[in-house]
């Protein structure tokens, strides 16, 4: 028992990692040790016992990990003082020593089995003869660990923890990784939405983004070098351009931008999508941003402005530069299929009479105007027939499809006749439809 007292102390003793305390599975943990160290071993206190016990029991398992995998996670992804410290290269001082004593706390809490709990239940309740049988029947939680479907850095820092006899040493190695990759959902994540509940808006973290890779994407590789170049000069800490790509649907607009996250984001790039209606967050999405050690891509998604649409101003204020300036860390890419990025209408000419506005010359042209305000424009124009065949067959061969060339062509063409027309999209729709249909 005076092991248990020791870790109930020792968890009221936790400082930085406090937030941990709130963490619903660890919570319950912490509830469990109350209770067994509680001093009472009457009838109902057992039953209090097994119900807790079933509580974190089924709150572990819903999380589909061990408990020494669980919180060696909530570790790693914990936003607290000395973690954001460490984030932008601060000297941590003090907070050293404190963090280096909660890492202790913590391992020795992973480091409790169910076995000892169910052991030391069984001998504090040995008066209640009746709860004996159901004391040994608990089921017991994994303390084992799983890295392999992590990316480098986590599973570095993970592996780290989880083979080391004292999670205190490893504290310069954990600073490390939260310099380099970045606190909470920022370290946990490289995908995001920009999203409102009321009038909170917050970054969602996306478990399972778009896996496409530059490897993947076929032609095109002209236009796609520009904007590779400009994020890799991002990266690197230079300037860089915020970037417009523009042109015919299906032409892998999209697709460039989210494989430039995938390709590099072992090396603190993110990307943040925020959808039209929310443009005029912007000035509060760049605050959350700056100072952030890790590089920001912002991605607005086929934009196109019509008369109705004021966030265009919340926009070309951005990119224009206004009181409050782009942060380093943070450029826009946006994609839009057109050039101007404003719907225009033959009410917009000059000479139109359907109008009450007097200068409707300088409104119009100030509208045009947003476009020029990116400092790359890339064009993605539809591939002509031969170049639109040889991305399906570069799909075709990259999937291992086995079927005669003429017989692909005709068919892709086919395909495209009946379905959107010539471009990249349609033929990865295509060398889909080919591959489930060969498997029939």
């Amino acid at each position: 028992m005076l092991k248990f007292r020791k870790t109930k102390l020792a968890i009221s003793s936790l400082s930085i990692y406090r937030n941990l305390l709130k963490d619903p599975v660890i919570n319950k943990f912490v509830e469990l040790i109350d209770c067994l160290c509680s001093g009472k071993d009457a009838i109902d206190n057992a039953a209090a016992f097994l119900n807790l016990y079933n509580d974190f029991f089924f709150a572990l398992a819903s999380s589909s990990t061990s408990f020494s995998d669980y919180i060696i996670d909530k570790i790693i992804y914990d936003d607290n003082p000395f973690a954001q410290r460490c984030s932008t290269g601060e000297k941590c001082g003090h907070l050293t020593d404190a963090a280096k004593k909660d890492l202790e706390t913590l391992q020795l809490i992973a480091n409790i089995s169910s076995k000892e709990i169910k052991a030391q239940a069984q001998e504090h309740y040995y008066d209640v003869e009746i709860a004996q049988g159901p004391l040994s029947e608990l089921p017991e939680w994994d303390q084992s660990s799983s890295l392999t479907e992590l990316p480098g850095p986590r599973r570095e820092i993970k592996e780290k923890l989880y083979h080391s006899s004292n999670w205190g040493e490893c504290l310069p190695d954990l600073s490390r990784f939260y310099r380099e990759t970045g606190t909470g959902t920022f370290a946990q994540y490289y995908a995001f939405m920009w999203e409102r509940h009321g009038n909170t808006g917050f970054f969602k973290g996306v478990a399972s983004p778009d896996p496409i890779r530059l490897a993947e994407l076929y032609s095109y590789e002209q236009e796609r070098k520009e904007v590779l170049e400009n994020t890799l000069q991002f990266l690197k800490g230079y300037q860089a351009n915020n970037v417009l790509l523009y042109g015919d649907r299906g032409t892998g607009k999209s697709s460039t931008v989210k494989a430039l996250v995938n390709e590099y984001h072992v090396k603190g790039l993110r990307i943040i999508e925020v959808s039209k209606e929310y443009l005029s967050d912007f000035p509060e999405i760049i605050r959350l941003l700056r100072g952030r050690s890790q590089k920001f891509i912002i991605f607005v998604d086929d934009l196109t402005f019509d008369d109705s649409t004021a966030n265009y101003t919340a926009l070309k204020a951005v990119l224009e530069g206004g009181l409050e300036s782009r942060p380093s860390n943070v450029v826009i890419y946006v994609t839009s299929n057109r050039r101007h990025l404003v719907k225009e209408t033959f009410s917009d000419r000059p000479d139109s009479l359907d109008t009450d506005e007097i200068h409707k010359n300088d409104s119009v042209q100030e509208k045009l105007s947003l476009a020029d305000r990116f400092g790359i424009t890339v064009v993605f124009t539809a591939p002509d027939k031969d170049k639109y065949l040889e991305i399906a067959s570069a799909l075709a061969e990259q999937r291992g499809l086995q079927v005669p060339q003429d017989v692909l062509k005709r068919e892709a063409l086919r395909w495209a006749n009946r379905h959107n027309g010539r471009s990249p999209r349609t033929a990865c729709q295509f060398i889909d439809w080919l591959e489930g249909h060969l498997a029939l």
